[in-house]
């Protein structure tokens, strides 16, 4: 991840992290997390992500909700979804996300 943020930072590349996400992993101040946190664009959650994402969590039984909207907000930028946790991203690439990538770090 370091190694992503380096090269987004050298590129001037924005590393856009949904909301919901950055509530997932912030559990309480550590230090570094703010540093962290800096880095990225965080965005917020609108109605027309909420919508776009229930509809995926209709259409891929067994997604949760963050996943499910970090497939969302990835394809509506067309971004690449960088994730340690593949397997849930890529089922709902596969059955709702085709054009979006998904890649190991």
């Amino acid at each position: 991840m370091w190694d992503l943020l380096d090269d987004a930072t050298d590129t001037g590349s924005v590393v856009t992290v949904p909301a919901a996400v950055v509530a997932e992993w912030w559990r309480g101040r550590s230090r570094g997390r703010a540093a962290i946190l800096e880095l990225f664009d965080v965005e917020p959650l609108d109605a027309r992500l909420a919508m776009l994402t229930g509809e995926a969590l209709a259409t891929v039984p067994g997604a949760t909700m963050v996943d499910a909207l970090v497939m969302v907000s990835a394809s509506l930028r067309g971004d690449v979804v960088y994730t340690s946790d593949v397997d849930d991203l890529v089922r709902l690439r596969d059955l709702r996300f085709p054009s979006t990538r998904v890649i190991r770090i």
